[in-house]
C-alpha cells in the first residue's frame, strides 16, 4: 500500500472527508459540480495520476461463515436469494463502498437533501452495504429509528442504539406497516433493482404522508467534458458491456439516465419532486482542489472496483469465461489513465415526497 492510500484508507475509515482542503474549495466544488462547469487544470490533464494495484488491496476476510456467502470467480457473493445482486461482497468491496460513501459526501457536503426536518422518527435505508451511511444518520438524528436493509449481512455489530441491520430484499412483500417510515432512502442500486416502478410504489405505500423517499445514483456511462471520449474506447465498451449484461439479467442499468427517475416518482405519485445532478469527475484533472480530490478517489474507486464489476454482467449476462473479461480489463485499466479525456460521471439526486394529509400542514 503506497503512503497515498494509507491516508485514504485512514480518512475514510474514520469517518471524516477524504483530503483536507482550504476553507472555501468544499463549496465552490459542489457548486461547479452542479452548475456543471468544472474548470480545468490544464497542468493535470497529461497527468496520469493514481495508478491501482489491486494486489495491496486487503485480502478477503475468512471470519465470515461459508454458510452465509457463495464464492464465484475468486470473489465472494451473497448467500440469501442467491445470484440476485450479481456483484460481490468481500472485504475488498466493502472498502470500495466506504469510499464511496465518503466520496459522495464530500462532493455534495451531505448525508442527505430531502428536507426531512430535524426529528425524524423512522429512516429507512435500502441496500445499505456496510452500513455506513445508516451510522452516520443515527449519529445525526438521535430522534430516529434507522434501519438498514440488504442481502448480505456484513454491517458491523456495534452501532448507535437507534440503527439495525436486517437481511432482505426490498423488493420482496415488506414486513413494516404501510405510512410507517418518514423518510426511505437509497444509493447505488441502479446496478441491483429489477422492478423500479415496484419498488418506488412499494416506497410510497409505507411512506407516512408527508414522508420522504430520496434516491441518489450514477450514472455510470461516463462523459467527456472536451468530447474525446469515442464510442470504441476500452472505457466506453466496458460500461456498454456491463450494461448489455445486466439487461440480459433483467437488471435496468440505465435508470438513473436523462430524467427516468424524477419522472417515475411523479407517475407513483409522489410530489415536490426535485433532481440535482453534480459532476463526478474521474482523474485529476479539475482545477479546484475538492474536485481534484474527487475525481482522484473516483478513479481509484473505478480502477480497484473493475474486475469486481464486471465480473458478474459479463460472465452471468454475456457468457464470458473469467479469462476473456481478465483480458478485456488490461484495456480498460489503461483507458481510465487518460487524464485528457475530461471525463466524469453524472450523480443523480432526486428526492419527493408523499403528499401530506390535508391541513396537516407537512
Amino acid at each position: 500500500m503506497t503512503e497515498e492510500d494509507a491516508i485514504v484508507a485512514h480518512g475514510y475509515a474514520h469517518g471524516g472527508a477524504l483530503g483536507s482542503q482550504e476553507p472555501g474549495e468544499d463549496a465552490e466544488a459542489t457548486e461547479q459540480a452542479e452548475a456543471r462547469s468544472i474548470v480545468v487544470d490544464s497542468e493535470s490533464v497529461t497527468d496520469a495520476g493514481y495508478e491501482s494495484d489491486m494486489a495491496t488491496a486487503a485480502s478477503t476476510s475468512l471470519s465470515s461463515s461459508i454458510l452465509d456467502f457463495s464464492f464465484e470467480n475468486g470473489r465472494r457473493y451473497h448467500k440469501f436469494r442467491e445470484g440476485r445482486y450479481n456483484f460481490p461482497n468481500d472485504d475488498i468491496e466493502q472498502e470500495r463502498e466506504d469510499m464511496k460513501h465518503a466520496v459522495v459526501k464530500l462532493l455534495c457536503q451531505r448525508l442527505h437533501f430531502a428536507p426531512i426536518g430535524n426529528h425524524p422518527n423512522e429512516i429507512l435505508d435500502i441496500g445499505t452495504g456496510t452500513g455506513i451511511w445508516a451510522i452516520e444518520m443515527g449519529d445525526a438524528y438521535p430522534s430516529a429509528n434507522v434501519l438498514g436493509i440488504d442481502l448480505s449481512p456484513i454491517q458491523p455489530q456495534w452501532v448507535p442504539p437507534n440503527v439495525r441491520f436486517m437481511v432482505d430484499d426490498a423488493e420482496s412483500p415488506w414486513l413494516h406497516p404501510l405510512n410507517h417510515f418518514n423518510y426511505i432512502h437509497t444509493r447505488h442500486t441502479v446496478m441491483a433493482i429489477k422492478d423500479w416502478g415496484g419498488l418506488l410504489r412499494t416506497s410510497y405505500e409505507h411512506l407516512k404522508p408527508g414522508g420522504w423517499m430520496e434516491l441518489q445514483e450514477i450514472d455510470h456511462f461516463p462523459l467527456s467534458t472536451n468530447g474525446s471520449l469515442s464510442a470504441d474506447h476500452p472505457v466506453a465498451r466496458y460500461w456498454r458491456y456491463v450494461d448489455e449484461g445486466l439487461e440480459n439479467l433483467g437488471v435496468n442499468f440505465r435508470f438513473s439516465h436523462e430524467g427516468r427517475i424524477a419522472r417515475s416518482m411523479r407517475q407513483c405519485g409522489y410530489v415536490n419532486v426535485t433532481e440535482r445532478v453534480f459532476h463526478m469527475p474521474i482523474g485529476t484533472w479539475p482545477r479546484n482542489k475538492t474536485l481534484k480530490s474527487v475525481g482522484l478517489y473516483w478513479k481509484m474507486i473505478l480502477l480497484n472496483g473493475v474486475q469486481a464489476i464486471a465480473l458478474g454482467p459479463m460472465t452471468r449476462g454475456l457468457h464470458w469465461t473469467r479469462e476473456q473479461v481478465e483480458t478485456f480489463l488490461v484495456s480498460v485499466r489503461k483507458g481510465y489513465e487518460d487524464n485528457s479525456l475530461l471525463l466524469y460521471m453524472p450523480l443523480i439526486c432526486v428526492y419527493g415526497q408523499k403528499p401530506p394529509k390535508p391541513g396537516s400542514g407537512s
